[in-house]
């Protein structure tokens, strides 16, 4: 029997776009996706139609009501998650919700004392931890072939924040909606692969933000410094101030690939060893040798995430990355915003 998945706040570019998570789910076997819902009905029918979904809702509890889901994939908009969070929690609802989960720490850290209550299946997806640079890291980290580890680096400068416009999620310019730009919607990835490669909690020490490039009413740009419990430094740079449009209205189907086709590089630098990812290859560099290996993924990393979620849930066994780990990287970004002062 097929697992039935339903949708809720489609107009989220990673319905159709980047993730595709519609997309992947249309393409897996034993999965039959239920029915899709956003506020905005005429976006929703036109996901529908993309997907050949034909139960298509504006209100996310109807929805679940009348069509009663195994499991839920929830998007939309930032200000919005808490509150769906919530609601699926209190219904016995497994879920795969995008970060940040809440426009701030407060609402992620209310969804994860529920979650710790109930018992509840909250999971989120970290593809860079699919990554071919993050799968060696780990590789050589439990080798202990980095030695003393000094600092890890990670910029992820993306496409112009005007893709969010073409793809039917103007709200994430609205900081009010999104709580936030470049630093909410991708330092997240950043402090999550921080704590996962050095298993420590993170302080930051410095930040800043710009909105110089677009000037919009959310930040393009901002840098983050950050430090390790045992003084492992980090950098992380994220932006959508790449100037390329080629992702402007592009056909939907998605790549995730975070790093290929934009500015963007990580580095783990240890006494005896450096891993380097950039322009699509991984770099080992050691006192006697350098190795150079492929370092894009194979495929989509949403569809082994979503095929993660489901068979993770259907055995039983807790996310790979969940609400906990969501709240933690959260938190670091508020840190940061208050650090850089809010200032644009």
């Amino acid at each position: 029997m097929n697992v039935r998945v339903a949708a809720i706040g489609v107009s989220h570019w990673h319905a159709l776009y980047d993730p595709a998570y519609l997309r992947q789910l249309q393409r897996m076997d034993g999965v039959e996706i239920a029915a899709i819902q956003d506020d905005d009905f005429g976006i929703a029918a036109r996901r529908g139609a993309e997907v050949s979904c034909l139960r298509v809702y504006s209100d996310y509890k109807d929805m679940l009501a009348e069509t009663r889901p195994d499991f839920v994939l929830a998007l939309g908009r930032h200000d919005r998650m808490a509150a769906v969070a919530h609601h699926l929690l209190d219904n016995g609802y497994p879920f795969l919700m995008e970060k940040p989960m809440g426009l701030n720490a407060t609402e992620v850290a209310g969804i994860a004392e529920k979650a710790r209550e109930l018992n509840g299946y909250a999971a989120i997806p970290m593809p860079l931890r699919l990554s071919p640079f993050f799968l060696k890291a780990r590789e050589l980290a439990t080798e202990d072939r980095f030695g003393r580890l000094s600092h890890l680096y990670v910029r992820m400068n993306r496409f112009s924040s005007a893709r969010y416009v073409a793809w039917d999620s103007p709200w994430m310019l609205d900081p009010e909606a999104s709580g936030g730009g470049a630093l909410r919607n991708l330092g997240t990835h950043g402090f999550d692969l921080f704590h996962a490669l050095t298993g420590e909690e993170v302080e930051v020490i410095g930040a800043q933000i710009s909105a110089r490039a677009l000037g919009e009413k959310v930040e393009d740009y901002a840098s983050v410094l950050f430090r390790s419990e045992s003084g492992v430094l980090g950098t992380l740079e994220v932006g959508n101030a790449f100037p390329r449009l080629t992702t402007e209205g592009i056909k939907a189907g998605g790549t995730d690939k975070l790093l290929d086709g934009a500015d963007g590089e990580m580095k783990i630098c240890g006494s005896d060893a450096m891993l380097t990812a950039k322009d699509g290859q991984l770099k080992l560099v050691s006192a006697r040798s350098e190795e150079v290996m492929p370092g894009l993924p194979d495929g989509n990393p949403s569809h082994r995430i979503l095929e993660e979620a489901l068979s993770r849930w259907k055995s039983g066994q807790a996310p790979a990355v969940s609400v906990f780990d969501c709240l933690r990287a959260v938190k670091l970004a508020d840190d940061a915003y208050r650090l850089a002062g809010a200032k644009k």
